[in-house]
């Protein structure tokens, strides 16, 4: 059935529990910030199939999978390692805080947000994942977001790997486009995998929200468009 789910009750259990990381929310304004964006970008596209390739405590998977519930129909595939940040280090994950490691807890997580006919998750490394693509018998990605691993060859992979399963008019959402001085010491590549993307004009066309750790929303205008860019550094 289609609905609205944002009513005040999830919105401080969004807060409470799926944590946003710089999203440009407002805890004590009850305010999403991107999470709104997120929401509404799932209930205007419709899409059939989202993916999501990391994430802290879920509030992007949160978020986009309610514009799935309330549209009423696509699933949502979440690849995360669970990795910890005091565990595996800062080079392994920053908000990672191994939340993803035992099933049962995964579902119960999801399940509090009424979600859990439509997230499923894959604890995988997203190379380990997207290798055993066509053997999970996936769909072609209508929207994804990307923000697993920041380094550079991370998020170019991560990207890659999301539109090359991914048609004309797909969605791709990019997190920390705004996290300048880890861009400077080269703990993160977003930003500069960005501005390679925004230089192929006839390929892509984005939007980028330079505020908090900033997100960009990037659209594919044609088929095949990641050829020109899989040899970029």
């Amino acid at each position: 059935m289609q609905g609205f789910s944002l009513n005040l009750e999830m919105i401080q259990s969004i807060f409470s529990f799926a944590k946003p990381l710089g999203h440009n929310e407002d805890p004590e304004e009850l305010n999403l910030g991107f999470g709104f964006l997120y929401y509404g970008l799932v209930r205007a596209l419709r899409p059939h199939h989202v993916m999501v390739i990391g994430s802290g405590f879920g509030f992007s998977v949160v978020c986009l999978a309610l514009g799935l519930k309330d549209n009423g129909l696509g699933q949502l595939a979440f690849v995360d390692p669970s990795y910890d940040v005091l565990k595996h280090g800062p080079f392994k994950t920053l908000g990672g805080r191994g939340m993803w490691s035992d099933p049962d807890s995964v579902a119960q997580h999801f399940e509090r947000f009424g979600l859990g006919k439509f997230v499923t998750h894959y604890k995988a490394t997203s190379e380990s994942f997207f290798s055993r693509y066509k053997e999970l018998g996936l769909p072609k990605i209508d929207l994804g977001f990307v923000d697993g691993n920041h380094a550079f060859k991370h998020v170019k992979h991560d990207f890659l790997q999301i539109a090359k399963r991914m048609g004309k008019n797909g969605y791709i959402l990019l997190h920390d486009t705004n996290i300048s001085f880890r861009e400077i010491i080269h703990h993160a590549g977003v930003k500069r995998w960005l501005s390679l993307i925004k230089g192929d004009s006839e390929c892509f066309e984005v939007v980028n929200f330079p505020f908090s750790s900033g997100v960009a929303l990037v659209r594919v205008l044609k088929d095949e468009a990641w050829k020109g860019l899989e040899l970029s550094s």
